[in-house]
């Protein structure tokens, strides 16, 4: 019987050793290096899902946190699991909720079986476990679960970092003993703050636990890209080679690039589509803020060659408009050619990739300081 998640490695990069593979899921394969569009309370904002599948995105992420707290995971469980509530057919992946315990660290206290967290909706009190955290991600039913971890802040010291860094290791422990859903893969998550060390360390000890994807977190939370980078770099020669890997919460189109460089063949971000709400547009050559009054008379698509609905049938002079109307329009066309953007990229990336000249691929793309 073939097994639910299988994960390829068809081709390692001469040029540059980035990887090209191939992740099997009950719901679709993801090609790899994948960018991930972010649907955090199950729905991508200003997208539907038809508008989704058209960016041809392969796999899409969601929230644990929020959806525990609304509508609640029980009422997913009851809707037939995530993919059928949302209407997405392809590949999702859940994300723990360790990073929200993280972000918003003034309503919450963290204990070595868990963490209590007052609800940022109502102020209600809640208590998350490795236990129940795998309970509400097996009834989410994701194709991809997280563990639950601690998330230091990039200003924490070795002391500091080494603490969230072993409890992360031994709440992983419980995620894998509580977890029994053979259709849904858990990915353990690397943390050890900016210690070189620790990573390192937190590297090995979860390639020692087997875990099907792995997962590396506590980076882009304030630290420079520079300091990410190393990090990358330090624990690139410990992570399996025959396991994806997720760089989670990074995605700018620099840093899709640089990921990819340093071995990281998932990634996710809110960028795409939280720029988009403020009228900001990715494209090969920078950003475009299509606010300015300078595109009020321009009637060109927000980039030449791009094949997203957006870009095929509207202006920037049109959709500049729309964002000085406050039209809704306005946001979902712009993300609309945002994650296409993106996703795109990552095509173009596989290519150069299969084609043994990432390195010069990379290099020319980030000459054009595109974010």
């Amino acid at each position: 019987m073939e097994q639910p998640f299988r994960f390829e490695l068809i081709h390692v990069c001469k040029q540059s050793g980035a990887r090209l593979g191939r992740l099997h899921t009950p719901h679709g394969v993801i090609e790899t290096p994948c960018y991930m569009p972010v649907g955090t309370q199950a729905t991508v904002k200003a997208m539907t899902p038809r508008d989704v599948e058209e960016t041809k995105a392969s796999i899409l992420l969601a929230n644990t946190y929020h959806l525990y707290l609304r509508p609640g995971h029980k009422l997913v469980e009851e809707a037939g699991g995530l993919h059928k509530f949302m209407n997405w057919n392809k590949p999702i992946l859940t994300d723990s909720g360790g990073f929200q315990v993280f972000s918003l660290a003034k309503i919450n206290d963290i204990q070595e079986d868990g963490v209590m967290f007052r609800s940022h909706i109502d102020g209600s009190k809640h208590f998350f476990t490795p236990e129940s955290v795998m309970g509400v991600e097996q009834s989410l039913g994701a194709d991809i679960a997280m563990c639950f971890d601690e998330c230091a802040p990039h200003t924490a010291d070795h002391s500091y970092a080494r603490a969230a860094m072993d409890r992360t290791h031994r709440w992983a422990e419980r995620c894998q003993s509580a977890h029994t859903r053979e259709d849904q893969a858990l990915f353990g998550i690397v943390q050890g703050g900016m210690f070189e060390d620790l990573r390192i360390e937190s590297a090995k000890t979860l390639a020692g636990m087997d875990f099907i994807g792995y997962g590396i977190g506590g980076l882009s939370v304030g630290e420079p890209k520079s300091v990410m980078y190393q990090m990358l770099d330090s624990i690139r020669p410990y992570m399996p080679e025959n396991k994806p890997r997720y760089l989670m919460g990074v995605g700018s189109p620099d840093c899709l690039l640089e990921g990819v460089l340093r071995g990281v063949d998932m990634f996710d971000c809110v960028l795409q589509t939280r720029a988009a709400r403020n009228g900001l547009a990715l494209t090969a050559n920078g950003r475009v803020m299509l606010r300015n009054n300078t595109y009020a008379h321009d009637f060109s698509p927000i980039e030449q060659g791009c094949d997203c609905y957006a870009c095929q049938n509207f202006t920037r002079a049109y959709i500049r408009h729309l964002i000085k109307a406050e039209e809704i329009l306005s946001a979902q066309l712009i993300t609309m050619h945002n994650i296409r953007f993106s996703v795109r990229l990552m095509e173009e990336v596989r290519k150069a990739i299969a084609e043994d000249r990432y390195l010069d691929f990379a290099t020319e793309m980030l000459k054009r300081k595109l974010f």
